[in-house]
């Protein structure tokens, strides 16, 4: 099978889709769109998904699959192995609803299409979208860290010792949180999660600084 990613290097949902084909030793063509210049809204991208959104994942059948959660899904259906979600139903129920507080509470309130619309709508300038960015991250994250850290079932990673659809997101939103300067480490259970990721060479390789279009 031949894959086409097309995504932006500091997009944290780009981040999440690297490093889950990464987890999966799944090889694939990084196709870049610097989104600050509005390469995603060119007509060509949009024919592949018109809401104009990284990442797409394109199949070598011209499929193309937009939302970074239903590709991870799509290839844990085709690629089981490693699996990304685990095999019991309440252990599927918890990864999901730990990946979920990143993907669906987080990640669509401090996006770069959000602040971008504040900034011009309302004139919040970068410290203030510095402020919105850090206190939906400190909503969800203080959450988290409570979930996380009252579980039996939280290990090394999220949910046990190897990693899962909600380290794929955590990892991602961590590396958003440093374009902020937001400090993990008043979550310490997300820090040492997070740090045990990066020991992971797939997430190392999913990370923004590494990427071809990184700047």
């Amino acid at each position: 099978m031949t894959l086409k990613l097309h995504n932006y290097f500091r997009s944290s949902t780009s981040t999440r889709l690297r490093a889950a084909l990464n987890l999966k030793g799944l090889d694939y063509d990084y196709v870049a769109y610097a989104l600050k210049e509005g390469a995603h809204k060119s007509p060509e991208f949009l024919e592949k998904n018109p809401a104009g959104l990284v990442p797409v994942l394109e199949l070598d059948d011209g499929t193309h699959i937009p939302q970074s959660l239903a590709i991870i899904e799509y290839l844990d259906e085709i690629h089981p192995e490693p699996a990304l979600l685990p095999a019991d139903p309440a252990g599927r129920a918890r990864v999901r609803a730990l990946a979920y507080m990143v993907a669906c509470e987080i990640h669509p309130l401090n996006n770069l299409r959000v602040l971008q619309f504040i900034a011009k709508t309302y004139g919040v300038d970068a410290e203030g979208q510095k402020a919105w960015f850090t206190h939906w991250v400190s909503e969800t994250f203080d959450a988290l860290e409570k979930t996380l850290t009252g579980s039996a079932d939280t290990g090394r990673f999220c949910h046990g010792d190897t990693p899962t659809l909600a380290d794929v997101c955590l990892y991602a939103q961590v590396w958003n949180n440093k374009r902020f300067a937001v400090d993990i480490t008043q979550w310490p259970t997300i820090a040492g999660i997070a740090e045990n990721l990066e020991q992971v060479e797939a997430f190392a390789k999913a990370a923004p600084p590494h990427q071809p279009d990184a700047d």
